[in-house]
């Protein structure tokens, strides 16, 4: 699969469908090489720009998938039409994929009782899964649990750290071993858990989960807001300058 990359305000976004990214992700565990995939968001992005390590981590990952609604209206913005892709659809299918063809998987992150339960749901759902590797994401030795994951040399590793930490964690791992998949995660953990509940169907379908764990959680509207439509506007601003200098 040849990727097709789009720039949103000079963030890298992989126009594909989930099955397109799955496969491109399978073809890199064949050829015993690794990758970096980011679900990326508006919110991600902002972090980036007052972060320069955190943003040239996100400029040079390997897949950077569509998952967050303001990247889909931004893209939609410039004209393109791109579905959403969900990370944690993306990661969860990925992990059915490890287990049909016996590749060992890791998980990092979340609290003990979090990651445990979301390991024994996961294992129970896909018998065949070889899991490696868990650690809760409480933890200050990080060279040491980063020694612990090569040790245990896994095809696939999911952190949940939040955002930057999970992407920072990754990096120093990818730095020191190169043929392993590292994804971030973020609070997938906790669904998979069965503590936190994703939205409704039809919530997802219309795009609107955002909105949906926002009500949920409040706390996360501060989060939201005015990350999101400042970041339209950027995109929107941004879009008429591309289009002076094409005319």
């Amino acid at each position: 699969m040849n990727k097709v990359r789009e720039y949103i305000l000079g963030y890298g976004v992989d126009l594909l469908t989930k099955n397109e990214g799955l496969d491109y992700i399978s073809k890199k565990i064949i050829n015993n090489e690794g990758a970096q995939v980011v679900t990326i968001n508006p919110e991600m992005i902002e972090m980036g720009d007052k972060n320069q390590e955190l943003g040239e981590i996100l400029k040079n990952a390997d897949l950077v998938i569509p998952d967050g609604f303001g990247i889909k209206l931004a893209l939609k913005i410039r004209g393109i039409q791109q579905e959403q892709v969900p990370g944690i659809e993306f990661s969860r299918e990925l992990i059915n994929i490890c287990a049909e063809n016996d590749y060992p998987v890791a998980f990092i992150g979340a609290k003990e009782e979090v990651i445990n339960k979301a390991v024994e749901n996961i294992s129970k759902q896909t018998p065949n899964l070889k899991v490696v590797y868990k650690r809760n994401g409480y933890f200050n030795n990080e060279d040491e649990v980063v020694d612990s994951v090569i040790a245990a040399n896994p095809k696939v590793l999911l952190v949940a750290l939040g955002v930057p930490r999970q992407e920072f964690f990754i990096n120093k791992i990818k730095s020191k071993k190169n043929d392993i998949i590292l994804i971030g995660v973020g609070g997938s953990f906790d669904v998979w858990s069965g503590f936190t509940q994703r939205a409704p169907e039809n919530w997802q379908k219309m795009g609107l989960e955002w909105l949906y764990r926002t009500i949920k959680q409040p706390e996360r509207f501060k989060r939201i807001f005015p990350t999101l439509p400042m970041f339209l506007l950027k995109v929107i601003m941004e879009t008429t300058q591309l289009k002076r200098i094409a005319n």
